[in-house]
This record gives C-alpha cells, sequence and structure tokens, in this order.
C-alpha cells in the first residue's frame, strides 16, 4: 500500500522560496505511468493542482503557477520536491502531495496527510 507523507516549514516569510519535500513509500516514484503531484487547498476555496513530475522525471506545471514552480525528485531517497518562489500570504494552504494516473484534476488515488503552510512575516 502505498503512502506519502510532506515535510517542510509551516511557516515561510513572504518572497522567500517554499520548499516541501514528499516522501513515498510503498511504491517507487519512477513505477511506469504514475505522476507525482503536488496540490493544494487555500482557505476557503477548493483544491488546485500545482503540477507534477512523471515516472520518467517529466515535470508539468500548472499555467498560473509554471513561472514560479520547480517540481524534482530523488530516485534515491524515493522522494519528489516542490519549490514556489516569491511567496505570497495568497500562497498560503494546505499542500498536498498524491500519486495520480494522469494530469487531471480528479486522477489521484493516493493522498498524503497534508501540511499546512503560511506565508506572513
Amino acid at each position: 500500500q502505498v503512502q506519502l507523507q510532506e515535510s517542510g516549514p509551516g511557516l515561510v516569510t513572504p518572497s522567500q522560496t517554499l520548499s516541501l519535500t514528499c516522501t513515498v513509500s510503498g511504491d517507487s516514484i519512477t513505477h511506469n505511468y504514475y505522476y507525482w503531484t503536488w496540490i493544494r487547498q487555500p482557505p476557503g476555496k477548493g483544491l488546485e493542482w500545482m503540477g507534477a513530475i512523471a515516472y520518467s522525471g517529466s515535470t508539468y506545471y500548472s499555467p498560473s503557477l509554471r513561472s514560479r514552480t520547480s517540481i524534482s525528485r530523488d530516485t534515491s531517497k524515493n522522494q519528489f520536491t516542490l519549490q514556489l518562489r516569491s511567496v505570497t500570504p495568497e500562497d498560503t494552504a494546505v499542500y498536498y502531495c498524491a500519486r495520480a494516473y494522469g494530469l487531471g484534476p480528479n486522477d489521484q488515488d493516493a493522498w498524503g496527510q497534508g501540511t499546512q503552510v503560511t506565508v506572513s512575516s
């Protein structure tokens, strides 16, 4: 059974870079045909798909976040990482990592528990 766990700071200063890591167990991030995904939910709003890194290492980003987002992976640790640059208070959200079989908004089949990130000075 696959398990995902987000980790990273809960508080980030405006204009800095938010960095989160997702550690995966029970499956390999190089497993064929899966996409390893970051999704967030701001307070009082719906889920927002941010981007993904495929089993092949290819990356995909939301057009609205592309200029500020990078997703990478460490296959030796079975982890993938989100970096969101130049954050503002509007980036305050619960951030989730997830495994997905596609790039659609509802293609996720396993989720981490989520981690709260607050952007504030």
